[in-house]
């Protein structure tokens, strides 16, 4: 296993910790989850774009997106378009963002049918590399199943790997 890879663990059946090293400043790392000219160029998994990406980074402030998957082998999945919101509680720059995480629509409406999750993403300096810790937290073990079930953790790992490749290109 290389030492960059992603690693993850269940605790208290409902809580998903990742954790992954990346070879880049801890401020680099930590603004490319703050600034939309990057965030379009990694997030989601691979085949997918973010043709939408409306950011107010600070507490309170929301992020509106859509995924969309534009790679005609993903079959199905091809044309599909994935729309999120996310509500900032607390942001201490460059160490840690904390938020919820809400599936939605196109106008930013809450899908209250899907899990919402509530994130704390913590930016460790390692001198030189940053270990990013994401602990998602979901209201029950049912609600983690079902995101689970639904391929989130290979989602997460072809994105992350995405950010590794995006920090290489602009290092």
């Amino acid at each position: 296993m290389s030492n960059n890879a992603m690693v993850s663990r269940v605790e208290n059946d409902r809580v998903l910790v990742l954790e992954r090293v990346f070879d880049a400043l801890r401020d680099l790392v930590f603004k490319m989850f703050k600034e939309p000219e990057h965030l379009k160029r990694w997030w989601g998994p691979r085949g997918w774009e973010l043709p939408v990406c409306n950011i107010d980074f600070r507490p309170g402030g929301v992020w509106h997106f859509c995924m969309k998957c534009v790679d005609q082998n993903q079959g199905q999945f091809y044309g599909m378009e994935s729309w999120g919101k996310v509500v900032y509680k607390e942001i201490v720059e460059p160490e840690t963002i904390i938020y919820t995480d809400y599936f939605s629509d196109a106008e930013g409406n809450t899908n209250d049918t899907m899990p919402s999750t509530e994130v704390t993403m913590e930016f460790i300096d390692l001198g030189g590399k940053t270990k990013l810790v994401s602990r998602a937290e979901y209201v029950s073990a049912e609600a983690l199943k079902k995101v689970m079930d639904m391929g989130m953790l290979q989602g997460i790992t072809e994105t992350w790997d995405r950010l590794e490749e995006h920090l290489k290109e602009i290092k």
